[in-house]
């Protein structure tokens, strides 16, 4: 990544536009160092929800969206990326090395889903099956095509096990004094630069009609929506072979790639992570996916009727609070550090 080549001020754009990638309870776990040799993505441990996602599989899998995130953005900056995933076996928080080279063209495919980035967000209101789904499912299973991450989408028979997994989740955490205070922690109602502001939440009538979501502290939103009685929205699952930090990375870049062509179609999506951490609960999303693979987590996939008010975009924290340039060492400065 000669600086010859790529200025600091592409970095800093596409980082700022990779980080609305979506995250547990918008933590936005990650941390990027540019080098002279790269673009370095981590995992920063210190935002890592620990009574919630004790083994940071979500966290990675939000890396892994921010990771798919940057590829877009840089390539809607005309700069082709090449990612080597965990390039250090002694620190497996350091997920991926990005090398960027130039592009001879940029599409107006790759301006649009770069766009999509900033027109996605998560929609915890009911919505309506898409009528034209069958047309569109192809389409997302080749987007998904050279993802190691696998794609099922469950029928309506299994809407009921996926309700049976969610309730027992909830049921199982009912007196985990530690979950319940992470998840207030991270829907403050004085969000600013990360959490789930309260404009991102719903009301208890509204939550009732989604059987398929992780109970969040409840809003006084008025109900909106009331014309979707029950929530019809395609339940599709992602999974991977394991259980790894690799799978976990490989499920969100999948998670992103789905995100953003769900945007690009005019489908509404929400990422649903509560019914696979658990074992038991995830063990009732594994029978239900036509393979012998490890859910990583569901997403809601519908129709979403305009609302009159527009919740605000989600906060992200400032670009510089988790990316930092790193000058790269001469060979003087190499030889007097020895």
């Amino acid at each position: 990544m000669p600086d010859t080549m790529l200025d600091s001020a592409v970095i800093t754009s596409a980082a700022r536009l990779a980080s609305r990638a979506p995250s547990l309870h918008n933590t936005q776990p990650w941390r990027l160092v540019a080098k002279g040799d790269g673009l370095h993505l981590y995992l920063d441990p210190h935002r890592v929800v620990a009574a919630t996602d004790r083994s940071a599989r979500e966290a990675i899998i939000s890396c892994g969206a921010l990771l798919d995130h940057l590829r877009v953005a840089m390539a809607a900056a005309r700069w082709a990326t090449s990612v080597d995933r965990f390039p250090n076996p002694n620190n497996t928080d350091h997920l991926a090395t990005l090398q960027f080279a130039p592009m001879d063209y940029v599409t107006e495919g790759h301006r649009r889903r770069a766009d999509a980035i900033l027109a996605r967000r998560t929609d915890r209101l009911p919505m309506t099956r898409y009528a034209d789904w069958d047309a569109f499912e192809p389409l997302l299973r080749e987007r998904l095509a050279d993802s190691p991450a696998h794609l099922d989408v469950l029928d309506e028979d299994g809407r009921a096990d996926v309700a049976e997994a969610a309730a027992l989740t909830e049921s199982l955490r009912l007196y985990d004094s530690g979950y319940h205070a992470e998840l207030e922690w991270w829907t403050t109602p004085f969000a600013t630069e990360d959490g789930i502001p309260q404009s991102a939440l719903v009301s208890a009538a509204e939550s009732e009609r989604v059987a398929v979501s992780r109970s969040f502290p409840v809003t006084a939103h008025t109900d909106r929506r009331p014309d979707i009685h029950d929530d019809t929205a395609t339940l599709v699952v992602l999974s991977t072979d394991g259980y790894s930090r690799e799978d976990a990375l490989d499920a969100g870049e999948a998670l992103s790639a789905l995100l953003l062509e769900c945007t690009l179609s005019g489908l509404a999506t929400c990422p649903v992570s509560h019914v696979t951490e658990l074992h038991a609960s995830r063990d009732i999303i594994a029978t239900l996916i036509d393979r012998d693979a490890c859910p990583q987590l569901l997403i809601r996939i519908g129709i979403a009727p305009a609302l009159t008010s527009t919740p605000p975009p989600t906060p992200r924290r400032a670009v510089d609070t988790f990316l930092t340039f790193e000058a790269a060492k001469t060979a003087e400065t190499a030889e007097t550090a020895e």
